[in-house]
């Protein structure tokens, strides 16, 4: 039902930037959570950045001070703004979209949408 798209992806030599781009198919402003994700080389899916509904934001360590998750309301755009980049950047970035509600026995109905990935190499 939803569909999360993402983009801005490239190839992006040691130090330079780029910022990506989200969409949904519903507003942005509409999810308790959207996120950024990144799935290294052989690795794992790891969360990088994330902006609840009320603004506070969160990163991963590994780019704290490097990244910058922020939502734009005209343009119904999640963005991911990244300065200083490493080859350990490199990876496939992925939007995420949350989203909760409370069932008829007090449980938490949690929805997850995926975008399908843009791809960023840091490398020269």
């Amino acid at each position: 039902q939803v569909h999360v798209t993402e983009s801005g992806g490239g190839l992006v030599q040691p130090g330079g930037s780029l910022t990506l781009s989200c969409t949904a198919s519903k507003s942005i402003f509409a999810f308790n959570t959207m996120a950024w994700y990144r799935q290294k080389p052989g690795a794992q899916r790891e969360m990088v950045a994330s902006i609840a509904a009320g603004g506070t934001t969160t990163y991963d360590d590994s780019v704290q001070g490097r990244f910058t998750i922020s939502k734009d309301r005209p343009s119904d755009t999640l963005y991911l703004r990244m300065i200083s980049l490493r080859p350990e950047d490199t990876a496939v970035y992925y939007c995420h979209a949350h989203e909760e509600y409370i069932g008829v026995d007090l449980e938490t109905l949690s929805y997850d949408y995926w975008g399908q990935g843009t791809t960023v190499t840091v490398s020269l």
